[in-house]
């Protein structure tokens, strides 16, 4: 047995499942559970891997192996569970047992990929404190730039207005390379989140907004989640992606693998012009 001087660290554990097709199960694990990074090797592809903060899963592409292992479970550790529920959710995920809280003192929920095996997300227990209301079925998530009119609506529902210059609205618009948009039932928007960039190194999250009336309703979690599997998608490696945002909502960004990094900001002021008399 090694002793505790030994310069051995154990970093992580890399499971590798047999799947059917190492293609479709690499985008399966990326679009739908929404695994942030992917890769794959060998051409045709024969082996990949997704992996996610610190979970790191391979696969390799033995379709006899796979259909015989169908059933065998992952557990992976969340710190809460129900974000990531509402999110796999809205992804028409194959829930195999719903998000509640379980005997042995964690909050879990378990789903079945498309290879058949079962894959359980636990947590912090559910609190009995009220939570935030279910996001309806009728919301959708939109890529694509709100309208003048629309942008307008939302800057002045949220409180933005105050200092707004409605006649920069046309050129604020014309910057983002990406934005996602969310709709009701009535195909109204009630949120938005805009992207800029130099579309090589930079990107720059921007104008994150519901309508208070849609709030606690995780529709800001829906357009963060899109506009970031937009990023891994399409942002070059090692590009980089930042935003501003109060200490309140730090929290909520660092869902998406943001972390908080010094930084500075000026605002622009005009000197104002006086008058000297001599």
């Amino acid at each position: 047995m090694l002793n505790e001087e030994s310069d051995l660290t154990l970093s992580h554990v890399e499971p590798v499942l047999a799947v059917k097709s190492v293609i479709e199960t690499v985008e399966y694990w990326h679009d739908v559970l929404g695994f942030a990074n992917k890769w794959t090797w060998g051409e045709p592809p024969n082996h990949g891997g997704v992996n996610w903060q610190g979970v790191f899963i391979q696969f390799t592409q033995q379709p006899k192996l796979a259909l015989a292992s169908q059933g065998n479970s992952i557990f992976i550790r969340v710190k809460d569970p129900a974000p990531l529920y509402r999110f796999h959710q809205n992804k028409n995920a194959d829930i195999a047992e719903p998000l509640e809280n379980q005997p042995w003192g964690v909050a879990a929920y378990t789903l079945r990929d498309i290879n058949g095996y079962y894959v359980t997300f636990a947590g912090a227990p559910l609190s009995d404190k009220p939570q935030s209301e279910s996001t309806p079925e009728t919301v959708k998530i939109i890529p694509r730039i709100p309208t003048a009119k629309e942008y307008v609506s939302l800057i002045t529902a949220v409180g933005w207005d105050k200092t707004y210059d409605h006649s920069l609205t046309e050129r604020i618009l014309n910057a983002p390379i990406h934005g996602v948009v969310a709709t009701n039932e009535n195909n109204e928007i009630i949120g938005c989140a805009l992207l800029l960039s130099d579309a090589a190194s930079f990107y720059y999250v921007k104008d994150v907004m519901v309508h208070p009336d849609w709030q606690r309703k995780h529709v800001g979690s829906l357009l963060m989640r899109e506009l970031t599997l937009w990023l891994d998608n399409n942002a070059p490696l090692h590009a980089y992606v930042g935003l501003f945002t109060g200490e309140k909502l730090a929290p909520f960004y660092r869902k998406f693998d943001f972390a908080p990094v010094f930084g500075m900001h000026r605002n622009i002021r005009r000197n104002e012009i006086r008058k000297t008399s001599f």
